[in-house]
């Protein structure tokens, strides 16, 4: 598989899944929601397995790498459905924005994939920023959202340390075993969860809403997470994470267009200073390199 039409993939799906999310719950709870998602992608990723005939490896690696990506599966959805009842699908998709600076301060720290450079730091203070606008939103919006912003936040944390931590295992295991493993390891947490804080099946379900469940059972966790282990076995955890440079203007047009939720002013404000931090967080080493390349040929030329 082409590594870019993987990542390609991996924008299109994410730009998708916040909608995607707020619809799956109406009617039904977001816990219900979740797990039908979780189960429906674990059925077709074992159906492909047998269908394509990979093996699931078992050994200590192969495990580390399940239990890894299992419970950022199922720490980081769980915090983003909760979260999604109590702000717009935009909002999420622009507060996960900040995935790049925080899976890469992880990285720094844990496999020593990057180092904090004035760039970095320049952007990891724009981001902020640009948060703490995202913030003013959410209260004006009421303290409902602030608690949505929050789980949001704690999603990111949990996503890019799960991100992080499969990376630092490296286990050599094809993407639909990690995606499969991944998914048996957090189902029966949400099956567990959806029974002792919900546990009522849902009499009727909103036709939006069924579809939606489905879209994001096929797309979002079987499809969605097999393209992202994949292009995250051959790129840094820090430039996977880029994803979020462009899904937050896609999900907000998105957003407006198909829930017609409305964009704020300070949201706006908010998203350019996040996708401003991430240019600097990225880019900004390898520009000023090239800045002081020109000024010194020109010296030499000069001279």
């Amino acid at each position: 598989m082409s590594v870019p039409a993987a990542y390609l993939g991996v924008i299109i799906i994410w730009s998708t899944t916040p909608l995607a999310i707020k619809w799956s719950s109406e009617g039904a709870g977001f816990l219900f929601g979740v797990t039908s998602r979780m189960v429906i992608g674990a059925a077709i990723c074992m159906s492909l397995m047998l269908l394509l005939r990979v093996k699931m490896p078992w050994h200590k690696q192969a495990l580390l790498t399940y239990t890894a990506a299992g419970a950022g599966v199922f720490g980081a959805m769980t915090c983003v459905y909760w979260g999604a009842q109590y702000i717009p699908s935009g909002m999420v998709s622009v507060i996960f924005g900040l995935t790049p600076i925080v899976t890469g301060a992880f990285a720094a720290v844990l496999i020593a994939e990057s180092s904090f450079t004035p760039a970095k730091i320049t952007g990891m203070l724009a981001g902020s920023i640009g948060l703490i606008f995202i913030f003013g939103t959410g209260i004006e919006l009421g303290p409902d959202s602030v608690f949505g912003i929050m789980a949001i936040l704690v999603s990111v944390v949990i996503h890019s340390l799960s991100a992080v931590w499969v990376k630092r295992i490296n286990a050599r295991i094809p993407a639909l075993a990690t995606t499969t493993g991944a998914l048996l390891f957090a189902i029966p947490f949400y099956t567990v969860s959806w029974f002792i804080f919900d546990g009522r099946w849902p009499a009727q379900l909103p036709t939006h809403t069924l579809a939606s469940i489905i879209y994001l059972g096929i797309f979002g966790s079987a499809l969605g997470f097999m393209l992202y282990y994949y292009a995250l076995k051959h790129i840094e955890a820090g430039r996977m994470a880029l994803v979020t440079f462009v899904t937050p203007v896609l999900a907000l047009m998105l957003g407006l267009w198909l829930n017609h939720e409305t964009i704020h002013s300070s949201v706006i404000i908010g998203t350019a200073l996040i996708l401003s931090g991430l240019l600097f967080y990225e880019w900004g080493n390898l520009v000023s390199r090239k800045i002081s390349a020109m000024v010194t040929v020109t010296k030499i030329r000069q001279e």
